[in-house]
């Protein structure tokens, strides 16, 4: 079969000089890969560099066809045209122009073979509950969720014979990933997906991960690759075992040996001491000893040498799982302090204490929306408002537009905590697996996934510590075992919480004590937990 991809020696470096990918080789072949691994590993610069958005800084990149691409980042402009994010205003307005009497080749070159496009985009649009009437509406006029989906609309509607997607189900509420999966069920052509949306990944047919610089392909969806790495890594921490325990063996018996030489060699010095042999004999009997035990010493360390190359080469394939640590200074909030309401008509719900809130619903229902009328005490008739009791609040919102892209990591951290020392803020950055090089790049530089730990620690290291945490979305953008990881670090956290999420395990593990649902209708009802809200 022939690779619809294929990288040979890749390698690509940041301005600065440092290495994102370095000396890749692989393939992705037709058919619907996904693409995983941790946060950094360079998944969304190997999907740029496969999308012609960056250049090789040497080695050789081969595409069978055009490519379409959707980066993680597409919600960040929100004065984009619903037209614009299906990638066919140029198109629409190539038309229009000749509508208007310019017959202008250049025109008639823009449209090609698309002069059904608004047709197209109308019968698709409409699968997911827009149409051509909404072509020149903003993005900021859609949620997230919307966004992200009609974005995927127009790599179908544009019928590319390769297609990248970087995390495409962010935002999406649980009705929009199943119009997604339908979509990818469906696709045609070669499919690469990077994702941490665990369902999206078992629709896949390979699954391919970079991993330590390099990248392997397993034939099968997520959870079957997910099972044969973790019999690989039982089977390498056996052998890292096994191997360790034949190095002390080994030395054990190194030991053992130099002890008996050295009996031996106080027996014969006495022995010539004391006159029981000629002295030549006792001589040539000593060098002959001396040899032997050379001899002896060369073979057992030869034998050591082996074992703990043996140890070297199983440990190496022993991973070393990162984890998020951080200790996070007491935001002392009481028990009986209140510290936001929410208003809704007659209605009054109450974040009270280290209380953790859910607020749910489906996309375009408004929970953004509430948010920030929350955030800015903005009180509104036509639907939820807010009060905030307290001014420490830190607030996550859901495009991480909140960072200097220009300044690194350690400068977004030091502008909210300027008295606290930058060898400190690195030692919390570190603890957020943003170590060395990484906290000193431009954040325009890292990955979403490092992007978010930015953000992140922008939110639990400002000064004063945050009495009430806001976050919106907090798990996009983030690897499953990072999501696992920032549950457990919000775990130490012992402050209000008052999240938007879509990811049931994640609201689950985060232990929520309220759970509000925003319906399509506007109105908030409180629920009794998780499982009486309408995910669909």
């Amino acid at each position: 079969m022939k690779s619809a991809i294929s990288l040979h020696n890749l390698t690509f470096h940041w301005p600065d000089g440092t290495p994102a990918l370095s000396g890749l080789n692989g393939s992705f072949n037709p058919g619907r890969t996904g693409l995983v691994g941790r946060n950094g590993t360079g998944k969304s610069t190997l999907l740029k560099l496969m999308a012609g958005q960056l250049e090789p800084s040497s080695g050789r990149l081969e595409r069978s066809g055009e490519v379409g691409y959707l980066p993680q980042n597409l919600t960040l402009s929100g004065d984009t045209t619903v037209a614009g994010l299906l990638g066919i205003e140029h198109i629409l307005a190539a038309m229009k122009a000749i509508e208007s009497g310019d017959v202008s080749h250049d025109h008639f070159d823009i449209i090609g073979d698309d002069w059904d496009i608004e047709s197209r985009a109308d019968e698709h649009l409409q699968q997911i509950g827009f149409s051509s009437a909404d072509l020149q509406r903003r993005v900021a006029e859609v949620s997230g969720g919307e966004a992200m989906l009609i974005a995927v609309t127009g790599l179908r509607i544009r019928r590319t014979p390769i297609t990248l997607l970087d995390e495409p189900t962010n935002n999406l509420d649980r009705s929009t990933r199943r119009q997604l999966t339908a979509m990818v069920d469906e696709w045609p052509g070669t499919l690469v997906v990077v994702s941490h949306d665990q369902e999206l990944l078992e629709r896949m047919d390979n699954t391919t991960e970079l991993h330590a610089g390099a990248l392997e392909t397993f034939g099968g969806p997520y959870s079957d690759w997910k099972a044969h790495r973790e019999q690989e890594q039982a089977a390498a921490t056996q052998a890292a075992q096994t191997a360790q325990q034949a190095l002390k063996v080994e030395k054990r018996q190194r030991a053992e040996a130099e002890t008996k030489l050295a009996r031996r060699e106080r027996t014969a010095q006495k022995t010539q001491k004391d006159g029981g042999i000629p002295k030549i004999l006792a001589g040539k009997r000593a060098s002959n000893a001396q040899v032997s035990a050379g001899k002896l010493r060369g073979t057992l360390e030869d034998k050591i040498v082996a074992a703990q190359a043996a140890v070297d080469a199983a440990d190496a394939r022993v991973r070393d799982e990162q984890h998020i640590r951080l200790e996070l200074p007491d935001p002392q909030v009481p028990r009986g302090k209140r510290i936001a309401e929410i208003h809704d008509g007659g209605r009054t719900f109450v974040i009270q204490g280290p209380e953790r809130v859910a607020l749910v619903g489906p996309n375009g229902s408004g929970k953004s929306t509430v948010l920030a009328r929350l955030l800015v005490g903005s009180a509104s008739p036509a639907g939820p408002h807010g009060v905030l009791l307290t001014d420490r609040v830190g607030y996550l919102p859901q495009r991480l537009d909140g960072l200097d892209d220009g300044a690194s990591a350690l400068a977004n951290v030091q502008s909210v905590a300027p008295s606290t020392p930058s060898g400190t803020i690195r030692n919390r950055l570190a603890r957020l697996l943003l170590r060395g090089p990484a906290a000193d790049r431009p954040v325009a530089t890292l990955s979403g996934g490092e992007r978010f730990r930015v953000s992140l620690a922008k939110l639990l290291l400002a000064e004063p510590p945050a009495q009430l945490l806001v976050l919106d979305e907090p798990t996009n953008n983030l690897d499953i075992s990072s999501v696992e990881q920032l549950a457990e670090a919000l775990d130490s956290y012992n402050g209000a919480v008052l999240v938007v999420s879509h990811d049931f395990a994640f609201l689950e593990r985060l232990g929520i004590d309220t759970v509000l649902e925003l319906g399509a209708d506007g109105r908030l009802q409180q629920r009794r937990n998780l499982e009486e809200v309408a995910w669909d």
